[in-house]
């Protein structure tokens, strides 16, 4: 009981960015490129943790079939997934700029929530994969905790501006916000629950799962959207990132 504890508790901390940048947004206008470069950094803190924490750990548990498999799959699904928030109105749910669907106040709302259920859809994954790394008993793999934190707080800073535009009140913002932060660390309790003295092939093929969807989000979301705001710099500061992970990894 205790790890499913500690596994909420660290999934919660990674959610709870996305509260954090909603605040920042409701109160303070960041500097768009200064977003974009906390986004390039998650970037490459997240390509790392992919490569050299969940990856290796997938290999390691359930060797070539079931990694592969995993990895597939989870790019798959995904991409289904995102397809259908994008065409709902968040595609840009992690732009640090102006979304072209808040021009107006009704198109505003429904873009602020579909970016909402786009950040539940790239934070189920990540959140899972944070309660997972415990299952090994070496404790959470901080490198995995601190690039989800990274990559959700400009997705926070971002929906809760539609939502201000659209006149949303705090109560309803810091709502959804807290909620989805709830659920990040419920998506970590119940991944430890379910997966302690699992088969190795199933926790091999659900972290590799959480990797693929990962970085088909990388590809798809940050990665543009860092590049759009940050410019010639995004490459290095996202290298940046990388190496910073890759440090800390071979540290833990």
């Amino acid at each position: 009981m205790h790890g499913a504890l500690e596994a909420g508790f660290w999934g919660l901390v990674g959610g709870s960015a996305l509260l954090i940048g909603a605040c920042i947004a409701y109160v303070a206008d960041l500097p768009q490129r200064l977003i974009a470069a906390i986004m390039a950094i998650g970037s490459g803190v997240l390509i790392s943790a992919v490569a050299f924490d969940l990856m290796d750990d997938a290999y390691a548990s359930g060797g070539f079939d079931s990694t592969a498999f995993g990895f597939l799959a989870g790019a798959v699904v995904y991409t289904i997934a995102n397809v259908a928030v994008s065409r709902a109105g968040a595609r840009h749910r992690k732009r640090s700029g102006s979304n072209p669907h808040e021009s107006q106040a009704p198109a505003a709302a429904n873009s602020g929530l579909s970016i909402a259920v786009g950040a539940l859809l790239d934070g189920i994954p990540e959140s899972v994969v944070i309660g997972v790394s415990l299952l090994h008993g070496g404790g959470v793999s901080m490198v995995t905790v601190i690039a989800v934190f990274l990559s959700n707080v400009p997705e926070g800073l971002s929906s809760a501006a539609g939502m201000k535009k659209a006149g949303r009140g705090p109560a309803y913002i810091f709502g959804v916000w807290g909620a989805i932060a709830l659920a990040s660390g419920l998506a970590a309790l119940i991944g430890y629950i379910t997966l302690a003295g699992a088969d190795p092939d199933l926790i091999a093929a659900t972290t590799a799962v959480a990797a693929g969807a990962i970085l088909a989000m990388l590809v798809d979301t940050m990665i543009p959207e860092a590049t759009q705001e940050a410019h010639e710099f995004s490459g290095l500061i996202a290298v940046a990132g990388f190496l910073i992970a890759f440090i800390l990894t071979k540290l833990e």
